[in-house]
């Protein structure tokens, strides 16, 4: 039987753990640990679990650096290789690292990283013996004393190098070698991060901290300290703040050259020089940006003529910075300038292939290298993901790709993402919205003010249409006066609705010419839906055209959904609902589970239970469409009923499992809520599965009142009296009175996504759930947040004291394997006395 490989997961950020979890979840090679900080990082690895390969988010953070320092510091787990995950902007690998990819790869190269790395390591079986070689991380400055004088016996490089011109390390004692802050006497008890001083005798003294641990070495008691040069803490800072600094600068070549010209006034350069290299061309490499701050002007050799540059194109890394360092002194380009130290750095993409050179360099030796060192690799990052995206622009453009006034997609990569975004729709379910957007008497505007102008209204209105949509959708301009969006992770069609609504008002504001002057300028707007309106892009973008008129015909500056052919869509419906009332005898019904967590400890609480119609011919089936469907054809009261005892079986499964006590939220519809026997049919349920009535909560939307249910409260306090919990779901989007929600039995409000979605984009939105919020709590309620997806929208509801979030920031919909995976591994840090985040 093959043998699964150990991964362990580290870092604070959840949507790192998840895009990680998501990578290799779905590989049953892989058995994935995950921890969040130091604490519970030694906590896990004080168990000993079989790890193969580490995978750390590179976020710079000294939680990061310590959680490196445990891994090495442990005998078993030192060899274990590290794969770093850094972000994609700028795209910094942490010092040492031996291999890193960016966060947008994960999902596309984690796994391929992760086989990788573990072929190159034989994992570690059982513990082995301890050794007090490994008390500290790698490279740290340690020394071992004899107790209980406290005389240094034996010290590490990194000691020795502190030391240099300082007389033998050996034999000093501890108390003349370090003073501690608190002023304590050696020998102290066991600790960490203690403030101290190392003195050196002739006077050169360094702040840092040690580490204090006594261990037995061939059976003497030894005291162990390793000491940290706050030094290369002030180097890291002064790397960070150049990093926030370029990260401003654009990425063409006015912000490249703007980028060198900050590098060489932060780290006192006399000069910086970045070439791009295109391999695929005959031409030599091409000067990017040239900063001199030396005496007088240069002649800059030709490029062609300078080997150093060529060899560091072909991938090496030359440096005269610091001590020990025997890159060439002489060189034409070196000689011309006077440099007495200086880098040559390669610019290299994700896979390390080389897209350039950075030279930096002083007319005086460098007495800072060690600050030079990691500032400047850091400066290549970012150079190089410039130096990537500049490559991918012009590649566009090449091949016709990138529309060349506006910088968006043209009608072919529009077309291309299209499909994809079909295919990976028809494998997940998912339902999507296609936009076509088209400027209203654009002919007009040519023809009286202009091409110029008329360049000018569709380079703005592709900023305004960028501005209105998320980074998850896309803008293409699709031919002339046209633009296209497809608008994804689509819940409900009213979410659509809003954003063209979004778009239409964006264009409200007069379009401000370069001439000073001011346009007024409007767009009409045609809507179409994967499935609902077609399976096939090019069908799609008909329907959406097709509705665009529609919207012209109605006087313009409106929207319009496609209206498809009633006959076809009866027809098509009638066909469905056939289908339909054989999806649960046929088992083509599939039961979903989305975690809710906690807002401030961000602990899985419980979960909702979200259908899903794996249709055999046309796959995965969008709720929005068939639920409708359901609820007209009276089948969703069997279907409700299906989900009901499946959801309740699951989660008395999982309590028999794991212990957890985690709720199930379970939706009824209006046509559910009429039937006088619901009350029965889930006190059926809870008691044919087991489940304890407390831990099932159902879910009701706003919009349902009780005029549709005339006996909805009576209904909801039966449920109630069992037990059971008892939500409000999309609140928001239906008219309920306070009234009304008061004399509801209760326990949660949900706020619908659509408002939540919004959070730093729309005050609007952010006041409405500011409100409902404080709504709720007067009336004692408890509050979901549906639709969390990134981390501003956490930070927003946590600050405004949100009690529960659910969304893709924490976790997709799962089907029953993964999420059996996810409570395996809450339960397994809940054994050990901690919580961990979705």
């Amino acid at each position: 039987m093959k043998e699964s490989i150990g991964v362990l997961i580290f870092t604070p950020r959840r949507d790192i753990r998840r895009a990680v979890f998501d990578a290799l979840d779905m590989d049953g090679d892989f058995v994935l640990l995950s921890a969040r900080d130091a604490t519970q990082l030694e906590a896990l690895l004080a168990d000993a679990p079989p790890l193969h390969v580490a995978v750390f988010g590179a976020d710079g953070s000294a939680d990061m650096a310590q959680g490196l320092r445990i891994l090495r510091a442990s005998p078993r787990y030192a060899p274990v290789p590290v794969v770093h995950v850094v972000d994609d902007h700028p795209g910094v690998a942490p010092e040492g690292a031996m291999d890193w990819l960016r966060e947008g790869a994960i999902g596309v190269e984690l796994a391929q990283r992760v086989r990788a790395a573990v072929r190159g390591l034989a994992p570690a079986v059982g513990p082995e013996p301890q050794d007090w070689r490994f008390a500290f991380d790698a490279g740290a400055a340690w020394v071992i004393a004899s107790t209980p004088g406290g005389c240094v016996i034996e010290s590490g490089t990194a000691m020795d190098r502190l030391f240099a011109g300082d007389g033998p390390v050996q034999g000093r004692l501890l108390a003349e070698m370090f003073a501690l802050a608190d002023g304590a006497a050696w020998p102290v008890p066991d600790g960490e991060g203690l403030a101290c001083t190392l003195r050196r005798r002739d006077g050169g003294d360094i702040g840092g901290e040690v580490d204090v641990r006594h261990v037995v070495d061939r059976g003497e008691h030894r005291i162990a300290v390793g000491f940290r040069d706050m030094r290369a803490v002030d180097m890291a800072e002064r790397a960070l703040s150049l990093l926030a600094v370029l990260d401003a600068c654009s990425s063409d070549d006015e912000g490249m050259g703007e980028a060198a010209a900050m590098l060489a006034d932060a780290l006192e350069l006399d000069v910086v020089a970045v070439w791009s290299a295109f391999p695929e061309s005959e031409y030599g490499p091409e000067v990017l940006a040239r900063i001199w701050n030396g005496p007088g002007s240069v002649e800059w050799p030709d490029a062609s003529d300078l080997p150093l540059l060529k060899v560091c194109l072909g991938g090496e890394t030359l440096s005269r910075l610091g001590a020990g360092e025997d890159a060439p002194a002489t060189d034409p380009l070196i000689d011309t300038l006077g440099l007495r130290s200086y880098v040559l750095l390669p610019l290299l993409d994700e896979r390390r292939s080389v897209l350039g050179a950075l030279l930096a360099g002083r007319r005086r030796p460098a007495g800072d290298a060690r600050v030079l060192g990691p500032a400047l690799r850091a400066a290549t990052a970012r150079f190089a993901s410039a130096l990537e995206l500049r490559r991918a622009r012009e590649q566009g453009r090449v091949r016709g790709l990138i529309d060349m006034l506006t910088g968006l997609p043209n009608r072919l990569l529009f077309n291309d993402r299209l499909e994809t975004t079909i295919r990976e729709a028809e494998r997940t379910g998912e339902c999507f919205a296609t936009l076509l957007v088209d400027l209203d008497r654009f002919k007009g505007i040519n023809e009286t003010l202009g091409h110029g102008v008329g360049d000018q209204v569709l380079t703005a209105l592709a900023k305004r249409l960028r501005a209105s949509v998320r980074a998850s959708d896309t803008v293409a301009r699709y031919a002339g006066d046209e633009f296209t969006l497809i608008l994804r992770h689509i819940i409900k069609r009213d979410d659509v609705l809003r954003i063209a609504e979004k778009i239409v008002q964006a264009m409200e504001v007069p379009l401000s010419l370069e001439d000073g002057s001011e346009l007024q300028a409007t767009i009409s707007v045609g809507i179409s839906f994967f499935p609902d309106d077609a399976v096939e892009g090019e069908l799609l973008l008909r329907h959406a055209d097709e509705a665009m008129y529609g919207a012209k015909s109605l006087g313009r500056n409106n929207y319009q959904i496609y209206a498809a052919n009633v006959d076809a869509a009866q027809q098509q419906q009638a066909e469905l609902k056939v289908r339909l009332r054989h999806a649960v005898r046929n088992d083509e019904l599939r039961v979903f589970y989305q975690p809710q967590v906690d807002a401030v400890t961000e602990d899985i609480i419980g979960m909702e239970a979200l259908v899903r119609w794996e249709h055999p011919e046309l796959g995965m089936i969008s709720p929005a469409f068939f639920i409708p469907l359901a609820e007209a054809s009276g089948l969703i009261v069997p279907i409700g009923e299906w989900v009901l005892r499946t959801a309740c079986a699951q989660a008395r499964a999982w309590e028999a499992r794991y212990g957890l006590g985690l709720r199930i939220g379970v939706n009824l519809s209006a046509v559910q809520l009429m039937q006088q026997n619901l009350a029965a049919v889930v006190a059926s349920a809870l008691q044919d599965t087991g489940l304890d009535p407390r831990q099932l909560e159902l879910e009701v939307t706003e919009s349902i009142s009780v005029k549709t249910v005339p006996h909805l409260v009576e209904t909801l306090d039966a449920l109630h009296a069992m037990g059971c919990g008892i939500a409000i779901d999309d609140f928001g989007t239906g008219a309920a009175s306070l009234d009304y929600l008061r004399r509801l039995p209760a326990d949660r409000i949900k706020i619908d996504q659509s408002f939540v979605r919004n959070i730093g984009v729309d005050p609007d939105d952010e006041a409405i759930v500011r409100a409902t919020i404080d709504m709720a709590h007067r009336l004692k309620r408890g509050v979901v947040a549906e639709g969390v997806e990134i981390e501003q929208h956490l930070q927003f509801l946590r600050a405004n004291g949100c009690d529960e979030l659910q969304g893709y920031l924490f976790c997709r919909p799962l089907p029953v394997p993964s999420f059996e995976k996810l409570l395996a591994e809450r339960e397994r840090l809940v054994s050990e006395g901690q919580a961990i985040p979705a």
